[in-house]
């Protein structure tokens, strides 16, 4: 996804109705925390790739794995603001269900940035990209807007249902 929010649509519309099964705000933070590489190129004008080896898919493990184990160090501090966001159950989560949601975050997010850019390398060390194809860009980020879209739409029903149930 050339442009990072774009990755927030998948990430709310599949997200949002498995947040019982694993971390909901990890999921999110994967799906654009790869984008971190590009903007780092970019703003400190490194000589190296726009999209690196973060957007392989043995970095996005790598990421995936290293978010899930921080979400989870970080989760005494961060679940108050999960909880009242409505993103995580009441339920505390074992630490394998927010490294899965890391994992599944930044590999959707490799497998969306794909077919987009040449430069991508998701099969590293195989210094091709089989799924690049320019013509998918209109079809993803329509893909993404319309999962934005239901996402939105979704969590505001989550919010609206709390509101009702609280005045009851």
């Amino acid at each position: 996804m050339p442009f990072t929010p774009f990755h927030l649509g998948p990430a709310l519309a599949i997200g949002l109705p498995l947040r019982n099964r694993f971390h909901l705000p990890t999921f999110i933070v994967g799906n654009v925390i790869l984008d971190i590489e590009p903007l780092a190129v970019l703003v400190l004008g490194l000589m190296y790739p726009l999209h690196g080896y973060l957007h392989t898919f043995i970095g996005a493990v790598g990421v995936g794995l290293l978010l899930g184990y921080a979400m989870y160090a970080l989760e005494g501090l961060l679940k108050p603001l999960w909880r009242k966001l409505l993103l995580v159950p009441t339920a505390a989560f074992k630490p394998k269900r927010f490294l899965v949601a890391g994992l599944t975050g930044t590999m959707l997010h490799v497998l969306m940035d794909s077919p987009l850019y040449y430069d991508i390398k998701p099969l590293y060390p195989i210094l091709v990209n089989p799924f690049y194809n320019p013509g998918l860009a209109g079809p993803i980020y329509g893909v993404c807007v319309v999962t934005g879209l239901i996402g939105l739409a979704y969590y505001s029903y989550i919010v609206l249902r709390a509101l009702i149930s609280r005045r009851k």
